[in-house]
């Protein structure tokens, strides 16, 4: 199947899935294409669709394959007029608490070590940026954000946790993110976040969707003990 419009590459995924890949000049523009390709395909009303999973710089198509075949699909992406400011859905920025070096979630002197910065200076850089949410998925509610600053990128840790604690906010390579659940991981710990990242109650929904933006700021373990969500 020859590439066209943002698309570079498209890849089968198996008997009911296509990958689209697109190109960019930065992360941010691939992301960019993504985000509207994934908006043109769902408004679409493809009755063979059956889900979209977007990534940083790719899009998953899972299609009914009793329905169509990737041929099929490929056509029908053809016909389509994606425009990058034809989405309607609002992107929000989100100011996220962080209590840096709480005890249960505090690598900064491994951290330190690997990138020379004294912790004050880690804490400074990583709240100094702003950063957008390319991608999410791993847990339900787990965002991806980039693109971290190169003076903290450190790498994932050789040997994963067997347990990160919900709220812990993390970075790995280009990336930081708030785990939304206990679960394994292999991110460097920063603190942690007193805000829930997901609602499995009632609303199955995420407090991060891709394409908002996202800072972060400090608070004292008083304030985070206040403004922890139940």
């Amino acid at each position: 199947m020859t590439p066209f419009a943002a698309i570079r590459s498209i890849e089968p995924a198996g008997m009911n899935g296509l990958i689209l890949y697109f190109s960019g000049a930065s992360l941010t523009e691939a992301n960019q294409h993504c985000q509207a390709w994934d908006h043109a395909i769902r408004e679409a009303g493809f009755g063979w669709l059956k889900d979209t999973l977007p990534a940083y710089d790719s899009l998953l198509l899972v299609f009914d394959a009793l329905a169509i075949d990737n041929h099929g699909v490929y056509r029908s992406l053809r016909t389509l007029n994606v425009s990058d400011h034809q989405q309607n859905t609002p992107r929000r920025h989100h100011r996220l608490p962080v209590w840096y070096g709480a005890p249960e979630a505090n690598d900064l002197a491994d951290i330190s070590r690997q990138t020379g910065l004294a912790g004050a200076n880690i804490i400074s850089t990583h709240c100094g940026t702003e950063y957008r949410v390319y991608a999410v998925g791993f847990a339900p509610g787990f965002a991806y954000l980039g693109e971290v600053p190169d003076a903290i990128v450190c790498p994932r840790l050789t040997t994963p946790r067997d347990r990160v604690p919900a709220g812990a906010v993390a970075i790995a390579d280009k990336q930081t993110a708030v785990y939304p659940q206990s679960s394994p991981g292999g991110w460097n710990l920063l603190g942690l976040c007193p805000l829930s990242m997901f609602d499995g109650t009632q609303t199955y929904s995420a407090r991060l969707s891709v394409g908002d933006t996202v800072s972060f700021y400090p608070v004292s373990e008083h304030e985070y003990r206040e403004m922890k969500d139940d």
